[in-house]
């Protein structure tokens, strides 16, 4: 629902003056306070295909490539400069390792169904610029065996 459909609905079911409503940091209240309404932003992962994440990775600085696979599967093989933290411990080890919360991540996994989870996991924990990259078995890019 956007801001202006909330603000209507207040305004309607609360019988107040529209003049009395102000706006300050998406929150909309009546001038005495009595109502407060939070609009909150919902974040999501984006999806990213193997071709427009290699020309970003070749143009872009500091974006993060993150395998969340086992360790057995990432030394068969990998993308160059991937950080790996599995999926298992993805909760407790990302914020540790990745402190930069509006980071570009993008993120693999063999065929593409961790990395959704994974993606998931990260948008929860607070992180707002993750794309789902999908599985290295899609990457017809260099990789490191």
């Amino acid at each position: 629902m956007n801001k202006c459909a909330v603000i209507i609905i207040v305004i309607v079911l609360s019988g107040i003056n529209a003049s009395n409503i102000i706006e300050k940091d998406d929150q909309y209240m009546t001038s005495d306070n009595n109502i407060s309404v939070v609009e909150e932003t919902v974040l999501t992962y984006k999806n990213i295909s193997a071709r427009e994440a290699k020309e970003r990775i070749d143009s872009e600085k500091g974006i993060i490539l993150l395998d969340v696979r086992t360790p057995a599967e990432y030394e068969e093989a990998h993308i160059p400069e991937t950080l790996l933290i599995p999926l298992d411990i993805l909760d407790r080890d990302a914020p540790k390792m990745i402190s930069d919360k509006d980071a570009t991540i993008f993120i693999y996994c063999r065929s593409g169904r961790r990395s959704i989870t994974a993606a998931k996991i990260l948008i929860s924990l607070g992180y707002t610029n993750v794309y789902n990259l999908g599985g290295i078995i899609d990457w017809p890019f260099e990789t490191i065996k």
